[in-house]
């Protein structure tokens, strides 16, 4: 059985407040993409590494390897318009079959072993994705008021969302839609059932400035779990 990791990178940074496009911004002395992609290579699957970025980014990656001495093994490949375009991009450098994870590259504080429960159960269910249930109260706008929301039927959806990669193919056989907010919705709408399974509160995505201080702290204490 072969297993692979599609990293999608295609922030911008604008809510980061920096013009460097979040992925590349600094976490603890190196890009925070690196982090990223040695999370995966350091797990027990050990899946094949394959990384997609704008193909105006590729030589600025490139560069950036060479200055970190960053020499973890992982294959390149051109993003699309819409995050849709570029998994379907990287699935499409994927000859054989097997169980694919498909994560954000801003998320670099993923554990281990969430990795590898997200494999393990996407073999014998056909798909793993991780979530969280939210802590605070939440409320839904209504056009000039608010409604509270029940948090018990909620959950915040994470990555890596894994795959057996016969359903992704299929999936991502169907056109763009705006309503593909993630892999999970892609594959739902190709009509499989999708396997919800215990995600962790460290595994955060960097969006916001406070977002990479609290990630540098994590993975200097190695509070990933």
């Amino acid at each position: 059985m072969k297993f692979y990791a599609i990293i999608v990178a295609g922030g911008a940074g604008k809510r980061m407040q920096t013009a460097i496009a979040k992925q590349f911004l600094l976490l603890n002395n190196k890009p925070v993409i690196m982090h990223t992609l040695q999370a995966f290579y350091i797990s027990e699957i050990r899946p094949e590494i394959i990384l997609v970025l704008a193909k105006a980014e590729h030589q600025y990656w490139k560069d950036l390897c060479l200055k970190y001495n960053f020499d973890i093994p992982h294959t390149l490949v051109e993003g699309g318009k819409e995050r849709f375009h570029s998994v379907r991009n990287g699935l499409m450098t994927i000859k054989e079959d097997g169980i694919v994870a498909i994560h954000d590259a801003v998320r670099p504080a993923v554990n281990t072993s969430l990795i590898t429960q997200t494999f393990q159960i996407a073999l014998e269910a056909g798909n793993a994705i991780p979530c969280v249930k939210p802590s605070d109260s939440i409320r839904k706008l209504q056009e000039n008021s608010s409604k509270i929301v029940n948090r018990d039927k909620l959950v915040l959806i994470q990555t890596p969302q894994t795959f057996e990669i016969g359903q992704l193919r299929k999936a991502y056989q169907q056109r763009y839609s705006s309503k593909f907010t993630d892999d999970a919705s892609v594959v739902e709408a190709a009509g499989y059932p999708i396997n919800l399974i215990n995600g962790s509160r460290n595994n955060i995505k960097i969006t916001y400035p406070e977002d990479l201080e609290l990630a540098s702290f994590l993975l200097k204490h190695n509070i990933i779990s």
